[in-house]
């Protein structure tokens, strides 16, 4: 699996990882912001995600594997790990699983814990995006807002377009694998997983992905977490409070 990805700067390795229906190019201002900072950023599209390959295989597994083969594949050595929501699990499982590559870990708004299915409508949405033999922008905006309401989840998803020919918009994403094994985008870590290392869990204020009833979960997990929370900011706590997001990953690493 040669995952795709955008390289910024120079300096100590930066992985960063997104979340479910989302892409590299969600973390670019960020990233910029984190190599003019010293480091070499790794903006990664994950399987079946932006620009890496397709798979009928879709599991934290094979998604934190993916991980390893692409710190292999660029040698690199105590990386800084970073993922967000989906991003947040592949991280902790690339973690646990190969904890002599990672020098540090950063969770954004994800606990380690089992989640129920709740994307359900966001995929209808995509497939009828992806069903409608669409030819603009504006159109797919037109019919995903019959299914998803915030305007800024629609910007969201709809990254995902591009032009599959010169008439016909089509989306990146390997919808139909990600929509039949949507069940294991919810899955806890497993019990017998941990990182013993230095580990950062952000969680935003107004989000409830992450509770204070998780915290003994995590720290059972990850013995040397700590959990911050980020004002102003619900799940997408890296674009709604940049600033504050920044800042409090530059004083961890």
């Amino acid at each position: 699996m040669k995952l795709h990805s955008q390289i910024l700067g120079e300096g100590r390795p930066m992985l960063i990882l997104h979340g479910f229906l989302g892409m590299s190019d969600n973390w670019k201002t960020l990233g910029n912001d984190f190599a003019d900072a010293g480091f070499q950023v790794h903006l990664i599209d994950q399987r079946n995600h932006g620009r890496s390959p397709h798979s009928d295989t879709f599991n934290y597994l094979e998604l934190g594997k993916d991980t390893r083969e692409y710190i292999d594949t660029h040698r690199l050595k105590n990386v800084i790990l970073i993922g967000h929501s989906m991003g947040g699990k592949t991280a902790m499982t690339a973690a646990a699983l190969f904890p002599h590559l990672i020098e540090k870990l950063v969770v954004v708004d994800i606990a380690p814990k089992y989640y129920p299915p709740h994307h359900q409508t966001i995929l209808e949405g995509l497939s009828a995006i992806d069903n409608a033999s669409l030819t603009s922008r504006g159109d797919a905006d037109k019919l995903l807002a019959q299914y998803v309401k915030e305007k800024a989840v629609r910007m969201f998803l709809l990254k995902n377009l591009y032009w599959k020919t010169k008439e016909k918009l089509g989306l990146r994403l390997n919808l139909e694998v990600l929509a039949s094994q949507v069940e294991e985008l919810g899955s806890g870590l497993p019990a017998d997983y941990s990182y013993n290392k230095p580990t950062l869990f952000i969680k935003g204020e107004r989000s409830n992905y992450i509770t204070s009833e998780d915290k003994a979960l995590i720290e059972k997990h990850f013995p040397q977490a700590t959990v911050i929370s980020i004002p102003e900011a619900g799940h997408w706590v890296h674009a709604e409070n940049k600033d504050a997001f920044y800042e409090t990953v530059m004083n961890f690493v």
